[in-house]
């Protein structure tokens, strides 16, 4: 098989047209120059330059050969930057999971700045609850997540990148849309409400009991629903009221007002930015640290955590 030195003499010749000016550029003498043509040409079996005349020529097949020779060693160029690229993070594969209401929130933001300052890396993105991402996080077939807590200790570190207000979402028609005045929690009390799965939005359930069990209030549980889009659709068609994160609102679901609440926390809901403590890439901790720099700036009550 030839060698890239060999493709590297034999495209030198082939631009320059001259072997001393050749080899020149390769700052190597005429005699081994000469000898890794031959040597291409040997392996190829093909005459690449016509030695016939009085000067230096391609023949029709060290023509056709040379667009070839700079695919190869443009190739080999390409390979060697981004082996030497994924030890820094500056290139590689990424597996981000994140919540529904996450991509609502943050996830457009991490997009834009992994394009634009990572560009090199593959950002592969799987919507999950955060209970399949934690399983995912533990086997590898997620790098970082999104997610809600509780996380297992021990196994992971995390970051708090976001805390948000709930709000109420009701159809446009019902009582508590009247925007003569804000909600409050109390006003609850006995409604029919969507609410969020007890196994599959276990965060978001566990949080609304206690936000209620602190209220003495107690909604009439009409649905137990694990994702925000879904919830608000079924607030649409009427079959009771619900309690979705702010980020919720870029959702822009026709015929359904979400409304500031009183009487609860101002920013309950929170997300972090998860990832295993052993067997991290040099890509993860890049997309880790931008993730990081890009929101947890942001975010004044942001701070290292350990679930």
């Amino acid at each position: 098989m030839f060698t890239l030195n060999q493709l590297e003499s034999f495209i030198a010749v082939a631009e320059t047209l001259h072997y001393g000016h050749a080899a020149e550029r390769l700052s190597i003498t005429q005699p081994p120059l000469s000898r890794r043509i031959q040597a291409l040409e040997k392996e190829l079996g093909v005459e690449l330059i016509d030695r016939t005349g009085r000067g230096v020529e391609l023949t029709p097949a060290g023509r056709a050969f040379l667009g070839d020779a700079r695919k190869i060693l443009g190739m080999s160029d390409q390979a060697a930057l981004s082996a030497r690229r994924v030890p820094t993070g500056e290139t590689g594969t990424v597996k981000l999971g994140f919540t529904g209401s996450a991509a609502h929130s943050v996830l457009d933001s991490i997009v834009e700045a992994t394009r634009a300052r990572l560009p090199g890396i593959d950002l592969v993105l799987r919507e999950r609850v955060s209970g399949t991402q934690v399983e995912e996080l533990r086997s590898g077939a997620l790098d970082l997540g999104l997610l809600r807590p509780p996380v297992p200790a021990g196994a992971f570190e995390t970051r708090l990148l976001q805390r948000e207000p709930l709000m109420l979402a009701v159809p446009v028609d019902h009582r508590l849309a009247d925007s003569s005045r804000n909600p409050t929690i109390t006003d609850l009390d006995g409604e029919a409400l969507v609410m969020y799965s007890p196994a599959e939005a276990r965060y978001f359930y566990e949080l609304l009991v206690s936000t209620f069990l602190d209220a003495h209030i107690a909604p009439r549980y009409v649905q137990h629903i694990s994702q925000v889009h879904t919830i608000l659709a079924l607030v649409k068609a009427g079959l009771g009221i619900a309690l979705v994160p702010a980020a919720a609102t870029a959702m822009e679901v026709r015929g359904v007002e979400l409304r500031e609440i009183d009487g609860i926390e101002a920013r309950p809901v929170e997300l972090f930015l998860t990832w295993r403590t052993t067997e991290v890439e040099p890509p993860v901790l890049a997309v880790r640290d931008l993730v990081i720099d890009a929101l947890g700036r942001e975010n004044s009550l942001g701070r290292d955590s350990s679930a």
